[in-house]
């Protein structure tokens, strides 16, 4: 800190007085003093980072806790991505004495693989660009002063794990219905499994897409403002998923625990769930007793314009007699009103003919969740996940003309969700190194200087005298020491 301090009053005082003198010459040119100003105060946060990190260094190599158990094997230079900048400072590898294994203390104290170039809070500038932009303008968000390769975003983004769902709230929540809207988004991938293995079908297009799959759970809908006429949705909870990287089965799993740990499930008397009748969302009544799946609204009327797109002014008559068709009647009762409406074609409309089938089979297929639409729409909210589809996930992944792979695809739909739930990019990319620690067996204790006072005190009877006849705080560099010393023996 001392050396930080000297480049201060040498270095940064005088040219913050330059800048002050250039500004009360020119007071109109304001922004080009903040923006001078703020990069000399980036420059000497970075130089008090590197002494601070050096003194770190310097410190574990002059520890006689450290000479203990570890020597010193070489010194090494090292560059760290901080949300600053790029730090320099020397590390020094040590040698266990016992077991032979070497170790970069530092790193050790830090919580750092020794291969680690970033900090967590670079990470998180990194995280939190690349999930709304790209790749490219998350390296270049990464720090104030420096950036990052695009492939080094890809790296992160890849090798991304996200905390579990479902701890269980203290008070869960009491709620009569719940909703759950799902939907899927089509990402186009650069290859399938490996570069240039893509195929082109007949229609001379390159097989090439995978599903992103979103579902999301809500308690209702409700006004945005008391005289508002636009809705938004209670307490939604977004669950992202890929065809690739997760099974049909273990996403399902992923929702409804969050939903039983979330919610007091005895207190619920029906799950809706709102889709569009594919198989993947049908599997989602599987498991979970009271769950009744419907028809979204937009995917109803789709195809039920289909059926009488041919009709012109008479179509919107033709779909309301539809509906009350599939409310009340019989599939037979709705088959025979669609083949009344076929014979209103033109003669050798093959076209026309083909999406009239097509609608029919749709609504026939998915016969039982459109009823249920139609015949609780008092009860049911609209299903809003066509327009949360491309909210979530095509804006960021499919709306622009890009190619994914089935890692980073399956990766940032998961980062999307995390996003829209609110969720700290800085909590995310610590929960990186836990994960890391854990995978290791890694296990570190942290001691303020009170309780190294304490364990030296207990530990060093002749110590101990001297301590207890201490009035008043520790000097600084003192307890420093002692907070290294504790450090190093819980490694």
């Amino acid at each position: 800190m001392v050396k930080s301090i000297q480049y201060f009053n040498e270095e940064c005082v005088p040219v913050f007085e330059r800048l002050e003198d250039d500004f009360l010459k020119n007071p109109s040119d304001i922004a080009s003093y903040i923006t001078k100003l703020t990069d000399e105060l980036h420059k000497a946060g970075i130089r008090m980072i590197e002494e601070t990190l050096g003194y770190l260094d310097q410190m574990i190599t002059e520890s006689e806790m450290r000479k203990l158990s570890w020597v010193v094997d070489r010194h090494e230079s090292k560059q760290l991505i901080t949300s600053l900048g790029n730090v320099n400072y020397n590390k020094t590898l040590f040698k266990n004495k016992e077991e032979g294994k070497r170790s970069y203390i530092i790193d050790l104290l830090m919580g750092m693989d020794p291969h680690e170039r970033m900090t967590e809070d670079a990470e998180a500038r990194l995280l939190e660009e690349t999930v709304q932009t790209s790749y490219r303008k998350g390296g270049e968000k990464t720090s104030i002063l420096d950036s990052v390769s695009k492939q080094t975003v890809m790296k992160k983004i890849h090798a991304l794990q996200f905390p579990p769902e479902d701890e269980a709230l203290i008070d869960k929540k009491f709620v009569q219905f719940l909703y759950i809207d799902a939907d899927e988004d089509h990402v186009s991938l650069q290859f399938k499994e490996k570069k240039s293995d893509l195929v082109k079908g007949e229609n001379g297009y390159k097989y090439n897409s995978m599903i992103e799959k979103l579902v999301y759970v809500y308690e209702g809908i409700e006004n945005e403002s008391p005289e508002s006429k636009r809705h938004r949705l209670i307490n939604p909870h977004y669950f992202c998923s890929d065809s690739t990287s997760e099974t049909n089965d273990a996403f399902w799993e992923r929702i409804y625990a969050y939903i039983d740990t979330h919610y007091d499930m005895s207190r619920i008397e029906k799950i809706y769930i709102n889709g569009d009748g594919g198989a993947w969302i049908e599997a989602g009544k599987k498991n979970v007793s009271g769950v009744i799946v419907t028809m979204d609204e937009f995917h109803m009327q789709k195809y039920l314009g289909k059926i009488t797109s041919h009709l012109r002014d008479s179509q919107w008559d033709a779909i309301s007699d539809l509906r009350k068709i599939i409310m009340h009647k019989t599939k037979n009762d709705f088959n025979s009103y669609v083949d009344m409406v076929k014979e209103y074609l033109e003669a050798g409309d093959k076209k026309q003919a083909a999406s009239i089938e097509d609608g029919r089979k749709y609504i026939l297929d998915n016969w039982m969740p459109c009823k249920v639409r139609l015949s609780n729409r008092r009860k049911l909210p609209g299903c809003s996940a066509e327009g949360h589809v491309s909210h979530v996930l095509s804006s960021r992944m499919s709306s622009r003309p890009m190619g994914w792979s089935k890692r980073g695809a399956g990766k940032m739909g998961r980062l999307r969700a995390y996003f829209y739930n609110g969720g700290d990019m800085l909590e995310l990319a610590k929960f990186q190194r836990e994960e890391l620690k854990d995978a290791v067996g890694y296990e570190m204790s942290y001691f303020s200087p009170t309780e190294v006072m304490r364990s030296e005190k207990n530990r060093h009877y002749e110590l101990g005298k001297y301590m207890a006849a201490i009035q008043g705080t520790l000097p600084s560099e003192i307890k420093k020491k002692l907070c290294i010393n504790h450090h190093i023996a819980g490694l």
